[in-house]
């Protein structure tokens, strides 16, 4: 991808979290071109205003007012007329699997496979410590591991190199004199 395609596509998923007690789930939102998680939320149930909660935390982030790709599975929470409002207020053009193939949401689920299994390895206590555990391997997976995929570059440091190269890319506005 080049840099006019940054930001475009972002994947979206859920993933469960053992506790000591409950299940917890993650909701994650990544940048496809970068592999930076920009939205997130752990919560207690699988209701769609606690899903949706990631992709609203990925839109208050948002840098760009470039056209925007939101693809998942086709869980009920995406599907659901809440979730596919927030598309609507804020322009997102909504692209799902066509079936439950995980291979179509291949990078949305490798992203819960690094967390899971490099970065989450303790079982939380509750889902408070499971927030403060998510939001700690959030920050190691987009500011310190290296990724093969990125040239072993972090993805802060190529969310922040696309962007700088989509801003060099616009056109600046002609000044009324």
């Amino acid at each position: 991808m080049c840099p006019e395609n940054w930001g475009k596509p972002r994947v979206a998923d859920i993933t469960y979290l053992p506790t000591q007690g409950k299940f917890v789930y993650l909701s994650l939102v990544t940048d496809a071109y970068s592999r930076k998680i920009v939205g997130w939320h752990v919560h207690a149930s699988l209701q769609t205003e606690e899903v949706a909660q990631a992709l609203k935390k990925a839109l208050k982030t948002r840098q760009s007012d470039q056209p925007l790709v939101h693809h998942s599975d086709r869980g009920i929470q995406y599907c659901a007329d809440y979730y596919q409002q927030l598309h609507l207020r804020h322009g997102l053009r909504c692209s799902m699997t066509d079936g439950y193939d995980c291979y179509q949401n291949a990078l949305a689920e490798r992203v819960n496979g690094i967390l899971k299994g490099e970065l989450l390895h303790h079982r939380a206590l509750d889902l408070a410590q499971a927030r403060l555990m998510v939001a700690e391997a959030i920050r190691i997976y987009n500011s310190e591991r290296l990724h093969t995929s990125l040239k072993m570059q972090t993805p802060d440091a190529v969310h922040r190199a696309s962007l700088a190269g989509l801003l060099r890319h616009v056109q600046p506005s002609k000044l009324s004199t």
